[in-house]
């Protein structure tokens, strides 16, 4: 009898199974990595271009900030510096010839005050010079006064204005005064009494 082949073509036919499954799953690896390479390229580029756009923006505003200014904005800052420096130099300036002027107005004023008291003591000098030579007059009159007669002097006394009359007798010795006043018309003689009773009423008591 010949012997059975079936088991032979069994072991035929699982290989070319095995086969075609391993095509497919091949073929279906390789679809799937074809198509996913580009997908994960799109992804990362992406990715990248995302993160580039963040750090631009930060490195701008990072720039913009530490940013110097440009040669015409540097210029205008100078400019600026200038001026403001000029404009201190004249106020000072100004301040300096208003400080000068002020020193020779005080020093003009300080000259003139000291001409002012140079000028007082002087007249009150004079003053006294011609006070005591007043004096000297009126004490040599009053010593001629007492030395004439009465009744010559009560004559002068007469015509003389009665402040005037009244200053000499209170000056002569009490006695001389008398003598005079009784030669005297009535009238003069109140006249010159009320005046030296007033002056001895207003003269201060010690």
């Amino acid at each position: 009898m010949g012997k059975i082949r079936k088991p032979k073509i069994l072991r035929s036919r699982g290989g070319s199974l095995l086969m075609i499954a391993t095509l497919l799953i091949g073929s279906g690896a390789l679809r799937l990595v074809t198509e996913a390479g580009p997908a994960l390229a799109r992804a990362e580029a992406n990715r990248v271009s995302d993160g580039d756009g963040h750090d631009a923006s930060g490195g701008d505003e990072r720039n913009a900030a530490l940013q110097l200014p440009d040669r015409s904005g540097m210029q205008e800052m100078l400019d600026a510096f200038r001026e403001r420096e000029a404009r201190l130099s004249e106020r000072e300036r100004m301040l300096e010839e208003r400080a000068h002027a002020l020193d020779i107005a005080d020093q003009a004023v300080t000259e003139k005050l000291q001409a002012l008291v140079e000028a007082e003591a002087a007249l009150r000098e004079t003053l006294s010079l011609a006070d005591g030579a007043v004096e000297k007059d009126i004490a040599r009159l009053t010593v001629v006064y007492e030395t004439m007669k009465p009744k010559e002097a009560a004559a002068l006394f007469e015509e003389m204005a009665p402040e005037f009359a009244a200053g000499f007798l209170a000056r002569m010795r009490p006695e001389a005064a008398a003598q005079i006043m009784t030669g005297l018309s009535a009238e003069v003689a109140y006249t010159i009494s009320v005046l030296m009773a007033g002056r001895n009423a207003q003269a201060p008591i010690e």
